[in-house]
């Protein structure tokens, strides 16, 4: 009804909005898009924000849990001091073969928040220069539009938070813009179904991937397989005058392959529930590192 039609035009705006900020993305995007004439589905869209002041995870996940999201399961990342909530889809109808935001399954939501009280004074006194009062309300209004709900940081400050906390400065600049999306692989129906033949056709295209634990990251259960680009680094203007390129978002590619118990399940009547769900601390603390500020990875 109305409500699954605003969810899904929500998630088609925040996706826009992310393909228009990252042109590497944009670029792998399309050329999925263009193997699979758009039949593209989702595994899940990821965001950052900060625990305070309302700012955290809650103030994103309110919007997708009133529309019928469930949470799934968290991650704590002692070494970038977040954590991670990701919360499952509401179980909507999908025509047959239906795909992409329109008609698609809807993708899981993964927000991670940067745990204030765990980072030095000076860095919490940075963030909270730039946070308002209730400004986490605006939280999805932000994500669709990719504009900052706080003053944009000056060089300095962003500079000096990079220093203590990478993850914490992409939050400054960047706000609730999605951090990336993940394609949902094994929904694909050409060569892109094998994660090992998308592995080897980014890096025929000369693409940069995450090599951070591998270039396939693998779960200790062997059944989640992910690859994630490198984000972009985009030239940006701070409120100082100071232009500085920094790393933007990037693009994942996610197989959950069929379970043990569901093995012997025919292939064309395997459903998402007989495939591994949720995710990994290994995998995830590696893809992280897509936006690592100081190296390639």
């Amino acid at each position: 009804g109305g409500s699954e039609t605003i969810l899904r035009n929500v998630l088609e705006s925040i996706l826009k909005t992310y393909l228009r900020k990252n042109p590497t993305s944009n670029t792998i995007w399309e050329l999925v898009q263009s193997m699979d004439n758009e039949k593209i589905c989702y595994d899940h869209f990821t965001f950052r924000t900060f625990k305070v002041d309302g700012y955290g995870i809650d103030s994103l996940s309110s919007f997708f849990m009133d529309y019928g999201y469930k949470i799934g399961g968290e991650l704590d990342f002692p070494k970038n001091k977040s954590k991670v909530k990701w919360f499952s889809p509401p179980d909507v109808h999908v025509p047959h073969d239906g795909h992409g935001l329109t008609y698609g399954p809807l993708p899981r939501i993964v927000i991670a928040e940067v745990l204030l009280d765990q980072l030095s004074a000076e860095s919490q006194g940075i963030i909270r220069k730039y946070l308002k009062p209730e400004g986490g309300k605006q939280a999805v209004l932000s994500s669709t539009l990719g504009s900052l709900i706080w003053e944009k940081p000056t060089w300095t400050d962003f500079k000096q938070l990079a220093k203590e906390n990478e993850f914490a400065a992409w939050t400054l600049i960047h706000g609730y813009t999605m951090n990336h999306l993940a394609f949902s692989v094994h929904r694909f129906k050409h060569q892109f179904s094998d994660i090992k033949f998308i592995k080897q056709f980014l890096e025929e295209k000369e693409f940069k991937l995450n090599t951070d634990g591998g270039v396939i990251k693998v779960s200790l259960d062997g059944l989640l397989l992910q690859v994630s680009s490198i984000s972009d680094k985009l030239a940006v203007e701070f409120s100082d005058g100071v232009t500085e390129t920094i790393p933007a978002s990037y693009i994942e590619f996610t197989q959950r392959l069929v379970l043990p118990q569901f093995k012997d399940v025919p292939f064309d009547e395997v459903k998402e529930f007989h495939r591994r769900e949720a995710f990994e601390l290994g995998n995830a603390s590696n893809i992280m590192e897509s936006t690592r500020f100081t190296a390639e990875v």
